[in-house]
């Protein structure tokens, strides 16, 4: 077997969707009206904490794929004024995502016990108003929302080798800045927070054979597996993790846009960054690099994020572990290249309906679990009924 990012086709049937006159699609998306139609033709449950279970569409995969969405676009209709990360939602919101995100993943791995056989992920992106709404690669719907997809590995592994210099694969050299400077004082910095479910692991226990990914990224192991994410500790864990990779980039974007900036503000662990970040070589010498080549390059200086937009992911690995990693993303890869498998979607309703049948079986199912766990309640579609 060769190791190496696999390209998959997913075949989706065309949405019947008519974007008006005059708007750009990456427009029209963000609008009310796109998320209507995504709830009549594709939602599958709602709750009063407006979180929306729904197929995904235009999905990565026709096994199993489907998404959580906070759907807050008739209440807050500035798109670039929404909550785009769990740190930023309602305690009872949280509350009620956790326990949902606990109910999907344990369902999946129930339906796909086999790590040998099917890879198991479920991913949050960020869709922070980083970039100018308009601008190329900024995520369609700009609202909070979690993917659960599985692969077939066997799929996987007859599937092409991608390029491995795809700009999506190596997250425009972002990747490697870390490996070569930043990755043993992040590491040291994630090391004085306080986990205790989360154990930090190697690239090789982290990483998957079949492709090679995620490739170097900090990654830590679920210890008690899915038991564990049961425990609020666990999600408080998984918050952690996320609120350090905020401050490390926050901290790393300061120094870049303003040599020796101060803490950054809106900073989760101010006094770590100032005796771990602010006094590390290695962590100025890179902002330096960075900032020389954006005075350098006004091509590069415009992709820029200058907040940090992230890509943080619980999946199973090849020993039947449970995984978490986060990765910055600098120009809005998918979720899925972070595991190495670039999907490329391609429309053919005849192809998606053969395998329909199936993934609204174990979607049904699954909404029938939540459901009866008083996480929401179903949803009519001309496809499905309400119970």
């Amino acid at each position: 077997m060769k190791t190496g990012p696999r390209q998959i086709t997913t075949p989706f049937r065309p949405i019947p969707l008519d974007v008006p006159e005059g708007m750009k699609p990456n427009e029209f998306f963000n609008s009310s009206e796109n998320l209507a139609d995504l709830t009549q033709n594709n939602g599958l449950m709602e709750n009063s904490e407006d979180l929306l279970l729904y197929r995904k569409a235009l999905g990565h995969s026709n096994l199993f794929d489907c998404s959580i969405i906070y759907n807050t676009s008739k209440s807050i209709l500035n798109p670039l004024g929404r909550p785009v990360r769990r740190t930023q939602v309602p305690n009872k919101v949280k509350n009620a995502w956790n326990r949902m995100n606990q109910i999907i993943i344990s369902f999946m791995l129930e339906e796909f016990p086999d790590a040998d056989k099917h890879l198991v992920l479920c991913g949050e992106a960020s869709l922070d108003s980083t970039w100018p709404i308009t601008s190329p690669g900024v995520p369609s719907i700009r609202m909070l929302h979690n993917h659960f997809i599985v692969f077939d590995k066997k799929e996987l592994e007859n599937s092409e080798i991608s390029d491995p210099k795809n700009p999506n694969l190596t997250d425009g050299g972002q990747h490697s800045l870390f490996a070569n400077y930043m990755e043993d004082v992040y590491a040291e910095f994630q090391s004085k927070l306080n986990f205790e479910i989360l154990k930090p692991v190697d690239g090789k226990a982290s990483g998957l054979a079949l492709t090679g990914y995620p490739q170097g990224l900090p990654s830590w192991e679920v210890t008690g597996g899915i038991d564990s994410l049961k425990n609020v500790k666990f999600w408080d864990e998984y918050d952690l993790v996320l609120k350090g990779f905020l401050d490390f980039y926050r901290t790393f974007f300061s120094q870049v846009s303003c040599r020796n900036s101060s803490v950054p503000k809106e900073a989760y662990f101010p006094e770590l960054i100032e005796n771990t970040l602010l006094f590390n070589t290695c962590f100025l010498s890179a902002a330096k690099k960075v900032r020389d080549k954006c005075i350098e390059d006004p091509k590069y200086s415009s992709s820029i994020r200058w907040q940090p937009a992230f890509k943080q992911l619980i999946y199973r690995n090849d020993q039947g572990k449970l995984i978490v990693t986060i990765s910055q993303n600098s120009i809005g890869n998918a979720i899925t290249e972070l595991l190495g498998v670039v999907v490329n979607r391609k429309p053919d309703a005849q192809a998606y309906e053969e395998a329909e049948p199936a993934l609204l079986e174990k979607l049904l199912k699954l909404r029938s679990r939540l459901v009866e766990a008083d996480l929401g309640e179903g949803i009519e579609t001309k496809y499905w009924k309400k119970d």
